[in-house]
């Protein structure tokens, strides 16, 4: 992409450049961006802390829906400052304000189903409705991004109608409004935000930043096991007594949470950027990354939550819906780095599913085994497919 600077009205500006460097370098990720990323802790932690004192199947749906609005929320700013400079004083500007609006939309979280409906769905539709206005009123009309950032435009308005009138909703009509709006913006990319009179948009037009793209990823999920972190030091701090019990409980948490970070850090993060530069159409890839990371760091998010009941009661026998959350976790988590890896590598690792395999395997164990036995199980199968992963990463460069 070209490298140039422009007013609001298109003309040239003698300020700072509005759009990032195209000149084959990786764009370092800003501290503009680290420090809105600190929203993201919060609401991560937010809706942990919603599944896990409402772990039933409608809480599972609801904090699944909410999710996926923190996960697009930040998704679509991800996007804009990988196109867009954020030290530019117009860029910063409107992360900031989104930061303010993601702020919001964190707190209130907790009553996202409840009294403030209207308030988390007002402040998620102003955050995408007023970030995308606010790009497209930035573009000339000639620009290469300008149709796409008006299709888009388009669909997260649409998005905005089912958000605001699910919050005028209650209980199950809400959920529903809520999640037609999240499949509007996680959905139309798909399909180039196809529009009547609009047309659609190529992921081929979508030139990214590859490296910036995929560090921006790496950080969220940081973000993630930062919370598993968080979760296992604050449920520890709150025992009543440090029995060996709960001693061998945080030694499972921290281990299965080391062999996440390996899985993810120590065998594909590194080749991630080059599989977005590689690629004939860089936006495409960009676009696989953003989806399977939804999954992946939902993964993350409820093994933070089964951190928590290990932690918290590990000689309990766990319910059926608290065995759901000690699998689910792992589960999503193994999927999610199978289809990763299937976009970095261009295979599907086997060790994966294998460990998926085991995990389901582990069913009918969990509902006569206790907290701790449990924690240490998925913590074992985790580590075992790290391992071996570890060990196919070797045996590739070496071949490489």
């Amino acid at each position: 992409m070209k490298h140039e600077t422009l007013t609001k009205s298109g003309e040239p500006d003698a300020g700072r450049p509005l759009l990032r460097h195209r000149d084959g370098h990786h764009a370092r990720v800003t501290y503009e961006e680290l420090f809105f990323d600190l929203v993201y802790v919060f609401a991560v932690t937010q809706l942990s802390h919603e599944l896990l004192h409402n772990l039933t199947a409608s809480g599972v749906i609801e904090t699944l829906i909410l999710w996926f609005a923190v996960w697009l929320g930040w998704q679509y700013t991800c996007w804009v400052t990988n196109w867009f400079d954020p030290e530019t004083p117009r860029i910063r500007g409107m992360l900031f304000a989104t930061m303010l609006l993601g702020l919001v939309m964190a707190s209130s979280i907790p009553q996202a189903f409840g009294d403030r409906g209207l308030v988390f769905a007002g402040a998620y539709a102003t955050m995408q409705v007023g970030r995308t206005a606010f790009i497209a009123l930035q573009l000339p009309s000639g620009h290469p991004l300008a149709p796409n950032y008006r299709r888009m435009l388009g669909w997260v308005s649409i998005s905005a109608v089912f958000w605001v009138a699910g919050g005028l909703m209650h209980h199950e009509a809400r959920a529903l409004f809520w999640l037609a709006a999240v499949l509007c913006e996680y959905v139309s990319p798909m399909f180039g935000f196809a529009l009547p009179g609009l047309g659609r948009s190529r992921t081929r037009e979508w030139t990214i930043e590859g490296g910036h793209l995929a560090e921006r990823c790496q950080l969220f999920v940081i973000v993630a096991l930062g919370e598993t972190v968080l979760a296992s030091g604050a449920s520890l701090a709150s025992a009543e007594l440090w029995t060996p019990a709960v001693l061998l409980a945080l030694l499972a948490t921290f281990v299965g949470t080391l062999a996440m970070w390996w899985l993810y850090f120590g065998t594909s993060s590194k080749d991630a950027t080059a599989a977005i530069t590689r690629s004939d159409d860089p936006g495409r890839i960009g676009a696989y990354f953003h989806y399977v990371h939804a999954i992946l760091i939902a993964g993350i998010i409820a093994t933070a939550v089964g951190n928590d009941l290990v932690l918290a009661h590990p000689d309990a026998y766990p319910a059926t819906a608290q065995a759901a959350v000690l699998l689910a976790g792992p589960v999503l988590y193994l999927l999610g780095s199978a289809v990763y890896k299937r976009v970095v590598y261009g295979v599907v690792p086997g060790s994966h599913l294998a460990g998926v395999l085991v995990l389901l395997a582990l069913v009918p164990v969990a509902l006569v085994s206790d907290m701790l036995v449990m924690g240490w199980l998925t913590t074992v199968v985790v580590l075992v497919v790290s391992f071996r992963e570890a060990q196919l990463l070797r045996k590739r460069r070496g071949d490489a």
